[in-house]
């Protein structure tokens, strides 16, 4: 008997938790519209859309961190509520474990599950036996043990998804909201957590889980309310439901499931890594990247893929192995030394790594060939800058009202575009680009591949790092998968099913 039949339908309990015509803007960015949304005791909903189509904010509304526009409603318990602030949103029951958990690393499990029944209190002394004893009363209500005096920075990522949900459980939670809680997790530990979840819905507790994998999805959710571009779609039953279809509510577009491997085994080769390791990050790495291929990097979160994309971009040093660069032996003490050997970084996170987001579109794109725009006297000379900036705007069709508009101005998928044209002005022989759709619509999103894939007919040799199984199986030539630091597994897609790379991620 499936979970949905064990546990009532919706419609039959209380509803715990109701949002109506809910808006919201930031600086004349429309980040939601009129989006109405609910769940019951005991539920277990998902929140579904793509990497800014609202969830965070509609979430943030709920906890008080944001306020929405014009005559929203919420109703607790069928009470409606007047503005709600991150401490009386915690008191009416609401609490939220956020994809980087929020623990205190140094803190044992024990301290970590108590932390919030202190908060609000006078300064007192720290009881230990207290906070033992309130851990402990969590755990036995899921049936699961811990090191309760082990410092969680000692635990595994599974363990520490525990620690959060048993401090969320602490405070007698009502709502529970589950952002991305599987993304660094085995097959295993992501069955583990699902059983948790489903004993809390027995208990009466509502949960709202957002992931981005489909399967989970539809296998532990009753409902899916799905967002898209700020906007609600709809509520879906979640039986019946497939990823497919799941994935067209969420990006208005049919999914492109074209496979775009070739076969580059006879090109020259451009990036050779021999026995490269940097302790506690990345152990015994060797690859080979050759011209006009797009190699593609998967794992988990944590399996040390950006640590190795830090190397190879001078970032960081490894303690041993070596690398070579067109045949030629490198060790770079920086990564200006990585940027004139060529090779370049899109970083994933291009708000704080990738843009200088108070500067101008122009000044963000020539910031890396400063050098060359030059003329007489070391001054910027305004017409090569104006002729470089204008040719990669046109040629990666830049939506922007004038270059010297502010960066920050551009929506995601343009923003990307920019961070793109920065380094391909530095005319690379290796591009690295790390999670390069993060936070940019399906429409941006496909716009990037096919600039990524140009780039690689025209020679240049691309390393794509992404966590996400379907970007690299229909976009890369190759894709090696990374697990605990080391390179475990290559696959070729034309002779690969795509379940099976994402049985082997997940396993």
């Amino acid at each position: 008997m499936s979970d949905a039949i064990r546990l009532q339908t919706a419609a039959a309990r209380p509803l715990v938790l109701q949002l109506k015509g809910i808006s919201k803007s930031f600086g004349g960015v429309q980040a939601l519209w009129d989006v109405d949304f609910e769940i019951a005791e005991g539920e277990i909903c998902c929140l579904a859309g793509e990497n800014g189509s609202g969830k965070s904010t509609l979430i943030k509304i709920i906890t008080g961190v944001h306020r929405p526009d014009g005559d929203a409603e919420i109703l607790f318990g069928g009470r409606r509520l007047g503005a709600l602030t991150p401490v009386t949103a915690r008191q009416l029951g609401v609490q939220v474990i956020w994809q980087d958990l929020s623990l205190f690393p140094h803190l044992t499990v024990a301290e970590n599950i108590a932390f919030e029944q202190n908060l609000g209190h006078r300064p007192r002394w720290a009881r230990r036996g207290a906070f033992r004893a309130v851990a402990q009363r969590v755990l036995d209500r899921l049936g699961l043990r811990l090191p309760l005096d082990t410092p969680v920075m000692d635990l595994a990522i599974a363990q520490r998804q525990v620690v959060a949900i048993c401090r969320a459980l602490a405070t007698d939670p009502k709502v529970l909201f589950m952002d991305e809680p599987t993304a660094s997790l085995t097959k295993a530990e992501t069955d583990a957590l699902l059983d948790v979840v489903r004993k809390l819905a027995r208990d009466g507790i509502a949960v709202v889980f957002v992931s981005h994998r489909l399967a989970e999805v539809l296998e532990i959710s009753e409902r899916v309310t799905v967002l898209r571009d700020g906007t609600k779609v709809g509520d879906f039953d979640s039986e019946g439901m497939t990823q497919r279809r799941l994935t067209e509510l969420m990006t208005g577009a049919t999914f492109d499931d074209e496979v775009h491997a070739r076969d580059r085994h006879d090109a020259p080769i451009v990036l050779q890594t021999d026995g490269l390791t940097r302790r506690g990050e990345y152990e015994d790495v060797s690859i080979t990247i050759r011209q006009g291929e797009v190699l593609g990097l998967t794992g988990l979160l944590g399996a040390g893929r950006t640590e190795l994309a830090a190397t190879l971009f001078g970032l960081t040093l490894p303690d041993l192995g070596s690398f070579s660069l067109g045949g030629q032996r490198m060790s770079f003490a920086s990564n200006r030394d990585a940027i004139e050997a060529g090779i370049s970084y899109v970083p994933e996170d291009r708000l704080s790594l990738g843009l200088v987001q108070p500067q101008s579109i122009a000044d963000n794109i020539v910031a890396p060939v400063l050098k060359r725009i030059m003329g007489t006297g070391g001054l910027i000379d305004r017409g090569t800058k104006d002729r470089l900036v204008g040719h990669w705007i046109d040629r990666l069709a830049i939506k922007v009202g004038k270059p010297d508009d502010a960066v920050s101005t551009l929506s995601g998928g343009n923003q990307q575009r920019v961070v793109l044209a920065k380094w391909l002005a530095t005319e690379p022989k290796l591009m690295i680009l790390d999670a390069p759709t993060v936070g940019v619509d399906v429409g941006a999103r496909a716009a990037i591949f096919e600039i990524v894939r140009g780039l690689a007919e025209a020679g240049m040799a691309i390393l794509l790092i992404s966590d996400e199984i379907p970007e690299v199986y229909f976009n890369t030539d190759r894709v090696l998968h990374m697990r605990d630091g080391r390179i475990v597994g290559e696959y070729r897609p034309r002779e690969t099913l795509m379940t099976a790379l994402e049985a082997a991620v997940h396993a």
